[in-house]
């Protein structure tokens, strides 16, 4: 079968054998998996240059996938052959990831995919939306409460807002000015254009500061001040979370697979109320064309590759 790997920062398609799923796990069929910035990150050895994962000679890729159980290994009770699902390979040395024709995850890690949804579609959940629960849990904020989201126009920023906004927060975005009818149409409340002076446009709409703060655009400790005493700021790069001042809790987000959670995301979507969003498809083979597009930035939505 066919995985996509890394080498001295090139992706390349090689030959390995199908895995075999072992106990409390399944083999997909892949149909879908979305290719995400922590993949250039893999595939350029910064993670192991960051001391997150050892120096390889080879890297495996891809985080999301979209497909069909091949087999369950013993021990599943959730999940049989055939049915459609979605998962989160999160585990940073596996030698197979999502991004081959086969891929085996444990049955933590995996849900049944959203009814209706296609597969490209369903593949730009997992990863983006898990990071996004994951984040406002961290944040701990009440209905009614204000969030500001960095990056809001951005694969896990849309998710952010879509998913602050069904759990009644009240939603700042920042994006860039060409995105405000996006960021709104996921139902922020006040817009700020990247580039503005951002403690001062937030606690102008937002007196006193907002409640917390998601910084998916990585802006670090010029975001802190748009926070109000007593408030939370969650890092999505923990190289980037600020010095916690003025009370506020200063957490970051590591992703987790979470079936449960990835259930929670999955009606959610099936049910319209998540935006998924996929800016262009490429076939296995073309993948290095996918990940050079990726590269050079300025998409709206996730770029997926069809084995």
């Amino acid at each position: 079968m066919r995985a996509l790997m890394a080498r001295d920062g090139a992706v390349r398609i090689v030959d390995v054998r199908e895995p075999d799923p072992g106990q409390g796990q399944v083999r997909i069929r892949v149909e879908a998996a979305a290719v995400n910035p922590v993949d250039l990150a893999t595939a350029a050895g910064v993670l192991a240059d960051n001391g997150l994962m050892p120096h390889q000679e080879t890297y495996a890729l891809g985080w999301d996938v979209a497909g069909v159980v091949d087999r369950a290994g013993p021990g599943v009770t959730g999940l049989r052959p055939g049915e459609r699902v979605i998962g989160l390979s999160d585990r940073l040395t596996d030698p197979l990831k999502a991004q081959a024709d086969l891929v085996v995850l444990d049955e933590t890690a995996v849900a049944p995919a959203p009814v209706g949804v296609a597969a490209p579609e369903a593949s730009t959940l997992p990863l983006n939306a898990l990071t996004a629960v994951q984040a406002l849990d961290l944040a701990g904020l009440a209905e009614g409460e204000t969030l500001l989201v960095t990056g809001a126009a951005g694969g896990v920023g849309g998710y952010l807002v879509e998913l602050a906004v069904a759990r009644g927060l009240r939603v700042a975005a920042v994006a860039a000015p060409g995105d405000e009818t996006v960021v709104r149409g996921f139902g922020a409340e006040w817009f700020v254009p990247r580039g503005a002076d951002l403690a001062a446009a937030v606690r102008a709409a937002v007196p006193g500061g907002v409640h917390g703060l998601v910084d998916a655009a990585l802006v670090g400790l010029p975001a802190l001040d748009a926070v109000r005493n007593g408030g939370a700021f969650v890092a999505v790069n923990a190289g980037l979370a600020p010095v916690p001042l003025r009370g506020i809790r200063v957490s970051t987000v590591f992703i987790r697979a979470d079936a449960a959670q990835l259930r929670d995301v999955a009606k959610l979507a099936e049910a319209g109320r998540l935006s998924l969003r996929v800016a262009g498809t490429y076939p296995l083979e073309r993948a290095a064309e996918a990940y050079e597009r990726l590269r050079k930035g300025g998409l709206r939505g996730r770029l997926v590759l069809l084995p």
